[in-house]
């Protein structure tokens, strides 16, 4: 669930098709986004029976160790783009603003901490060219507690 009102649009990153705007303003270290109707938890080992491209593999997130979440019906939350200099933080499923937001300002976040450990994404950053591949899981969570700790101190 989104909680300020939100818009998609056109995103301001390159090659990105649609992004996601809050309309609001947004203070630092609030929740943008939280889960809310997660149905299905599989397995890493699970989900990787399906092929690449399947909407299994393509609506999955890495929620927790070697768990992903699936959200087969993409929801709105979906519009969050990457980018290594992120204006919001994923920690366990939950989406924080990184620093106080403006309305019209949108959402990115890095996907590092949303793949597999070492899965590397179909495409590279479109600002910087590198590729997006996805932490260990005690190094992304240690990172995001971290980085949660300070938004919230």
């Amino acid at each position: 669930m989104i909680i300020p009102r939100y818009r998609v649009d056109v995103s301001r990153i390159p090659q990105s098709g649609r992004g996601l705007f809050v309309e609001e303003p947004v203070r630092r270290g609030a929740v943008i986004v939280a889960p809310d109707k997660v149905h299905t938890v599989w397995t890493e080992a699970q989900l990787r029976q399906y092929p690449d491209d399947s909407i299994e593999v393509e609506s999955s997130v890495r929620w927790f160790e070697d768990r992903f979440s699936l959200t087969p019906e993409w929801s709105d939350e979906c519009y969050v783009n990457h980018s290594f200099a992120p204006t919001a933080l994923w920690h366990l499923g939950f989406i924080f603003a990184l620093h106080d937001l403006t309305a019209g300002d949108e959402v990115t976040m890095d996907y590092r901490h949303v793949i597999g450990d070492g899965e590397r994404m179909p495409f590279a950053d479109s600002v910087s060219g590198r590729e997006i591949v996805g932490l260990p899981w005690r190094e992304a969570l240690a990172g995001s507690s971290r980085q949660l700790l300070e938004l919230l101190g």
